[in-house]
């Protein structure tokens, strides 16, 4: 680490503007479709546990294009979303060649941090396979820092979603 980390002054994080964010939750749920292929599976035909953590991703990035916010943009605005907490139930396991749903919704904005609710169900039998929560946070691409709060347009956008 340099020396400058050493020497510069830390505030305390509460000395730091809150921003109190949204503070809506939304019943609504985001669908997004997938059906499980042979590259999604182990050699049993069972899903890999990492690929429902690709569906959760692919739904919510759909979930926010519906919204008119796509990550290119938010690349060119300085902002990236990394995941920095996330939790998995798996109730059941899908098999090759099954259809699920993928719903996912903004549950939560706290300044920059955005909490995501996850569940994946069968098509056919509806059946609870996964649970889940991602939370991200707004960084600063060219700093590498945490946000404060998330761009103007881009929690604008958010809006539509507590509104759906």
């Amino acid at each position: 680490m340099s020396e400058e980390y050493f020497t510069t002054p830390q505030l305390p994080t509460s000395a730091l503007e809150k921003d109190e964010g949204i503070k809506a939750t939304t019943e609504n749920w985001f669908e997004y479709p997938v059906k499980a292929q042979p590259h999604h599976t182990d050699y049993g035909g069972i899903v890999w546990h990492g690929t429902y953590i690709t569906w959760m991703e692919e739904a919510r990035v759909e979930c926010l294009r519906s919204i008119g916010i796509d990550f290119a943009n938010l690349v060119v605005l300085g902002c990236d979303l990394p995941v920095v907490e996330l939790s998995i139930r798996y109730h059941r396991s899908i098999s090759l060649g099954t259809s699920a749903i993928v719903k996912t919704r903004l549950s939560d904005t706290q300044g920059a941090k955005m909490l995501w609710d996850y569940k994946i169900l069968t098509v056919d039998t509806q059946t609870l396979c996964l649970t889940g929560r991602v939370t991200l946070v707004g960084v600063d691409r060219e700093k590498g820092k945490i946000m404060r709060q998330l761009p103007p347009s881009f929690k604008d956008a958010l809006v539509k979603l507590v509104r759906n």
